[in-house]
Protein backbone atom coordinates (compact mmCIF):
# COMPACT_ATOMS: atom_id res chain seq x y z
CA UNK A 1 0.00 0.00 0.00
CA UNK A 2 1.23 3.46 -0.82
CA UNK A 3 0.92 6.64 1.20
CA UNK A 4 -1.78 8.90 -0.25
CA UNK A 5 -0.81 12.22 -1.76
CA UNK A 6 -1.98 15.39 -0.05
CA UNK A 7 -3.72 17.02 -3.00
CA UNK A 8 -4.24 20.50 -1.57
CA UNK A 9 -3.47 22.63 1.46
CA UNK A 10 -4.80 26.03 2.47
CA UNK A 11 -5.52 27.70 5.80
CA UNK A 12 -7.86 25.37 7.70
CA UNK A 13 -8.36 22.99 4.76
CA UNK A 14 -6.56 19.88 3.55
CA UNK A 15 -7.56 17.43 0.84
CA UNK A 16 -6.09 13.94 0.53
CA UNK A 17 -6.14 12.24 -2.88
CA UNK A 18 -8.69 9.44 -3.01
CA UNK A 19 -10.66 10.75 -0.03
CA UNK A 20 -14.03 12.42 -0.52
CA UNK A 21 -13.90 14.51 2.65
CA UNK A 22 -11.60 17.39 3.50
CA UNK A 23 -9.81 17.95 6.78
CA UNK A 24 -8.76 20.84 9.00
CA UNK A 25 -5.99 18.75 10.55
CA UNK A 26 -5.23 15.26 9.33
CA UNK A 27 -3.33 12.03 9.83
CA UNK A 28 -2.12 10.06 6.80
CA UNK A 29 -0.45 6.68 6.43
CA UNK A 30 0.06 4.03 3.74
CA UNK A 31 -3.44 3.19 2.56
CA UNK A 32 -5.43 5.76 4.50
CA UNK A 33 -6.16 9.04 6.20
CA UNK A 34 -8.52 10.58 8.72
CA UNK A 35 -9.18 13.79 10.60
CA UNK A 36 -6.80 14.58 13.43
CA UNK A 37 -9.13 15.58 16.26
CA UNK A 38 -7.07 17.12 19.05
CA UNK A 39 -9.94 16.57 21.52
CA UNK A 40 -9.24 12.82 21.43
CA UNK A 41 -5.98 13.30 23.33
CA UNK A 42 -6.33 16.76 24.87
CA UNK A 43 -3.71 18.20 22.53
CA UNK A 44 -3.26 21.97 22.29
CA UNK A 45 -0.62 24.21 20.72
CA UNK A 46 1.31 23.96 23.99
CA UNK A 47 2.59 21.54 25.18
CA UNK A 48 1.86 20.28 21.69
CA UNK A 49 1.84 16.94 19.91
CA UNK A 50 1.52 14.03 22.33
CA UNK A 51 2.64 10.43 21.77
CA UNK A 52 -1.05 9.44 21.82
CA UNK A 53 -1.58 11.64 18.72
CA UNK A 54 0.94 9.56 16.81
CA UNK A 55 0.32 5.99 17.97
CA UNK A 56 -2.30 5.23 15.31
CA UNK A 57 -0.01 6.32 12.46
CA UNK A 58 3.06 4.61 13.95
CA UNK A 59 1.15 1.29 14.02
CA UNK A 60 0.66 1.42 10.24
CA UNK A 61 4.18 0.15 9.46
CA UNK A 62 5.78 3.45 8.51
CA UNK A 63 9.53 4.09 8.37
CA UNK A 64 9.29 7.89 8.55
CA UNK A 65 6.85 10.33 10.14
CA UNK A 66 6.39 13.95 9.02
CA UNK A 67 4.85 16.39 11.49
CA UNK A 68 3.41 19.69 10.25
CA UNK A 69 3.47 22.31 13.04
CA UNK A 70 1.04 24.73 11.38
CA UNK A 71 1.36 27.61 8.96
CA UNK A 72 3.01 29.81 11.64
CA UNK A 73 4.54 26.86 13.52
CA UNK A 74 2.41 27.49 16.63
CA UNK A 75 2.03 23.76 17.36
CA UNK A 76 4.82 22.58 19.63
CA UNK A 77 6.48 19.17 19.41
CA UNK A 78 8.08 18.26 22.76
CA UNK A 79 11.38 16.37 22.81
CA UNK A 80 9.62 13.58 24.74
CA UNK A 81 7.30 13.06 21.76
CA UNK A 82 10.24 12.93 19.34
CA UNK A 83 11.98 10.43 21.62
CA UNK A 84 8.81 8.30 21.64
CA UNK A 85 8.78 8.15 17.82
CA UNK A 86 12.49 7.33 17.61
CA UNK A 87 12.11 4.55 20.20
CA UNK A 88 9.61 2.94 17.80
CA UNK A 89 12.37 2.83 15.16
CA UNK A 90 10.75 5.53 13.03
CA UNK A 91 12.59 8.58 11.69
CA UNK A 92 10.79 11.88 12.21
CA UNK A 93 10.84 15.26 10.47
CA UNK A 94 9.18 18.32 12.01
CA UNK A 95 8.47 21.21 9.64
CA UNK A 96 6.21 24.17 8.99
CA UNK A 97 3.07 22.63 7.46
CA UNK A 98 3.52 23.80 3.85
CA UNK A 99 7.10 22.47 3.88
CA UNK A 100 5.94 19.32 5.69
CA UNK A 101 3.32 18.58 3.01
CA UNK A 102 5.90 19.11 0.24
CA UNK A 103 8.33 16.75 2.01
CA UNK A 104 5.63 14.17 2.70
CA UNK A 105 4.38 14.21 -0.91
CA UNK A 106 7.94 13.89 -2.23
CA UNK A 107 8.58 10.87 -0.02
CA UNK A 108 5.19 9.30 -0.80
CA UNK A 109 5.86 9.80 -4.52
CA UNK A 110 9.14 7.92 -4.12
CA UNK A 111 7.25 4.98 -2.60
CA UNK A 112 8.49 5.52 0.96
CA UNK A 113 6.46 4.09 3.83
CA UNK A 114 5.71 7.54 5.21
CA UNK A 115 3.02 8.79 7.53
CA UNK A 116 2.15 12.25 8.70
CA UNK A 117 0.19 14.44 11.05
CA UNK A 118 -0.56 17.95 9.84
CA UNK A 119 -2.00 21.09 11.46
CA UNK A 120 -3.39 23.40 8.78
CA UNK A 121 -3.91 26.65 10.67
CA UNK A 122 -1.68 28.65 12.99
Amino acid sequence: MSSPEIASLSWGHMKVKGCSSSYKDCKVWPGGSRAWDWRETGTDHYPGVQPADLEEVLKKGIDLLVIGRGMSEALQVPSTTLDFVKQKGVDVRVLQTEKAVTEYNKLAGQGAKVGGVFHSTC
